[in-house]
């Protein structure tokens, strides 16, 4: 059984196609550029030299034709005939509060996707075409929709409700959804297995830290609590992006400095964040080298990101009355040492203790806290696609 992973973009399209009797991944690849000049496509498979297309690409139906003639491709390939595709999974980022789990697309589950839209502008619509695009290129495969928003729907209403008239809530669905639903997920159950211990029994904080970052409150294998809110631009400060702040800052933005919706949207979603405190770069590498180099406003922007997720680690620890096990993932998660040493540093009141050696490590499943330390503390590296992949052929079978 062989699952097609989609993740389509405004201009891109990330994939992967899997080998579901051994979860290999058999190609995964990336399309830049749709419908801009210098359109690439890049497929890698385990073994070989990359795969290289560079061709004008117009559309989403075009470039996911190029990612079905390189998945058959007669030298570079790794199947005989689309045939061999059995399902298509969709990221699909948001699924309102329609959606707690995934499902098989129908014209009915379109029709929901369309009315999320004015939820998620920037997402859901290059996820459609990108669906639009598959059925009409693989008109009888099976599709399924996984939802960023869905691990999230088991909040309860204390956690995701805003304190706004409630006519907000109920006509125009404002409330807290959270998003990195399937990281969360995933990174959870596998901390799990990891400590062998049943994941009913634990209280996890999953920490999924990347140029995008949020944090999940999961009690007994369900999210109580998450730190992006109504959109992804709440919560932790993050890459290019705000984090929480004062509502009354837009309104100010607007009224005494006279930014438009439109400019204030782009100040904070791409210029703020780390980028914006250091005005260096969104890279907390170059964060990192600019702390070691001196650099006082790299240094800035790295204590006020990792203030912001230490907070949020004990606010968390606080909602569920304590904390088993912390898990750190994502890009930033799993990589960054200093980053881990710096949120954690402060926390061993609550019986927080790292393992400064163990923290020496790069992307792989690993405990990183000292024996006797009360709570447990792993990076574990994400996979989104896999989890895409195993509800779509637990949906199909």
């Amino acid at each position: 059984m062989k699952i097609l992973v989609i993740n389509c973009g405004s201009s891109s399209v990330k994939y992967q196609l899997i080998d579901m009797s051994n979860e290999e991944v058999l190609a995964h690849g990336l399309v830049e550029r749709i419908g801009i000049q210098g359109s690439i496509l890049t497929q890698k498979v385990e073994g070989r030299d990359k795969y290289i297309i560079e061709t004008p690409m117009e559309n989403h139906k075009f470039a996911i034709k190029l990612v079905l003639d390189a998945l058959v491709d007669e030298k570079n390939g790794v199947i005989k005939s689309m045939d061999e595709i059995n399902a298509v999974g969709h990221r699909v980022v948001h699924g309102g509060e329609k959606y707690s789990q995934s499902v098989i697309i129908d014209e009915n589950v379109m029709k929901e996707l369309e009315a999320c839209v004015k939820l998620a502008p920037l997402h859901n619509p290059p996820n459609i075409v990108g669906i639009n695009a598959c059925k009409a290129l693989m008109p009888n495969v099976p599709m399924v929709a996984v939802f960023d928003t869905a691990f999230h729907q088991t909040m309860p209403e204390k956690a995701y409700m805003y304190a706004i008239p409630y006519e907000m809530y109920e006509k125009h669905g404002v409330r807290k959804y959270g998003f990195h639903g399937t990281s969360h997920r995933y990174v959870s159950s596998e901390v799990a297995k990891t400590m062998g211990k049943d994941l009913k029994d634990l209280k996890i904080i999953t920490c999924h830290l990347g140029n995008g970052g949020s944090l999940a409150a999961i009690k007994n294998g369900e999210c109580i609590d998450t730190s992006m809110g109504f959109t992804p631009l709440d919560g932790v400060v993050m890459g290019t992006r705000s984090g929480s702040i004062d509502p009354a800052v837009v309104l100010y933005m607007a009224t005494d400095l006279g930014y438009s919706v439109d400019e204030i949207n782009s100040i904070l979603n791409k210029k703020s964040g780390v980028l914006g405190l250091s005005g260096i770069s969104s890279d907390f590498r170059d964060l990192q080298d600019g702390l070691e180099k001196g650099n006082e406003r790299a240094t800035l922007a790295l204590e006020v990101f990792r203030y912001s997720v230490k907070k949020q680690i004990g606010a968390y620890i606080a909602a569920m009355n304590g904390v088993d096990v912390i898990v750190f993932t994502a890009g930033l998660g799993e990589n960054s040492v200093p980053n881990r040493k710096a949120i954690l540093n402060g926390l061993e009141y609550l019986g927080i203790e790292l393992d400064e050696e163990r923290n020496d490590t790069y992307g792989v499943t690993k405990k990183i806290s000292k024996d006797s330390s009360k709570v447990d503390v792993y990076v574990v590296p994400t996979n989104e696609e896999l989890v895409i992949a195993r509800d779509t052929l637990g949906l199909i079978k």
